[in-house]
């Protein structure tokens, strides 16, 4: 009763106010059903995905808003080892050494799929440590039992670190999986590997520095943001609790860094808001 729906991409200054806006549908692409994922790369270009059933696609554009590139196409997925079409992207990131796009695929699918960032032809695709992906029926999550060997829905953020590591969230299992870019298994870490739901790595953000010593991962069920650090993916701190209230949180979901180490958090469900949270310190 109290509002009108904001537009799909909203662009903000450093103090909350906004500074221009676009997105929906247009000419000659097919925007998502469920707009979910948002990454600015490093020639300004702005990717966005989709979540709902028939979103199998990412999408380009220039930083106001004019259609660039469009990779796959909306309610074709045919699973995970499908090489033209996504299902319900979930994280974007764009190495800008190689040009190259990662995508965290997803809600639908389990695995994390790279194509050239210029022409969207397809690169390679990997899952769970590195193995090919499979979408067989998955047994509910037990903390108990040993790691599985699969993703599971969804595979919701990658991010890539400066010394060409691939970080990817595997949400409802609980853990952080690193690789070359190759798609080359390096490690796992487990966060909070008791917790059900919803899990805990619902993202994975680097720390400004030149050395990106820390990892920072959303946890949407626990509603804190975990602090690891790097070299070792150590649980080193944590911050945040649930509530509605100025640095709490109520859904978190995903979580995002500027140059001078301010950070950024959306809230989904009934949270429906964005935190920011100022670097205090060296």
């Amino acid at each position: 009763m109290c509002c009108v729906p904001a537009p799909p991409v909203i662009e903000l200054d450093p103090e909350g106010h906004v500074a221009r806006f676009w997105g929906g549908p247009g000419a000659g692409y097919e925007w998502p059903e469920s707009e979910h994922g948002i990454h600015v790369d490093h020639e300004d270009h702005v990717w966005i995905g989709g979540n709902a059933a028939n979103d199998a696609h990412v999408l380009k554009f220039t930083s106001d808003g004019n259609f660039l590139l469009q990779i796959g196409r909306a309610g074709q997925s045919d699973g995970s080892n499908d090489t033209d079409d996504l299902g319900r992207p979930a994280g974007i990131r764009v190495d800008p050494v190689a040009n190259e796009v990662y995508i965290a695929d997803g809600y639908g699918n389990r695995r994390v799929i790279v194509f050239d960032a210029e022409t969207g032809a397809y690169r390679r695709h990997w899952g769970a440590y590195g193995e090919p992906p499979d979408d067989t029926d998955l047994p509910t999550y037990d903390p108990t039992t040993e790691p599985i060997r699969h993703y599971r829905s969804p595979v919701h953020d990658v991010a890539i670190a400066n010394d060409g590591l691939v970080y990817v969230a595997d949400r409802t299992n609980n853990r952080v999986q690193v690789f070359q870019k190759d798609g080359s298994f390096v490690t796992e870490a487990f966060i909070r590997p008791e917790t059900l739901g919803s899990g805990t790595a619902s993202g994975v953000t680097l720390s400004e520095d030149s050395e990106q010593q820390w990892l920072f991962v959303p946890d949407g069920t626990n509603n804190v943001v975990w602090v690891l650090d790097r070299a070792t993916l150590a649980v080193r701190d944590f911050f945040g609790r649930l509530g509605k209230n100025a640095g709490q949180f109520y859904r978190l979901h995903n979580l995002a860094i500027d140059s001078r180490g301010n950070l950024y958090t959306t809230e989904v469900n009934v949270g429906q808001r964005v935190q920011k949270f100022d670097r205090v310190g060296p």
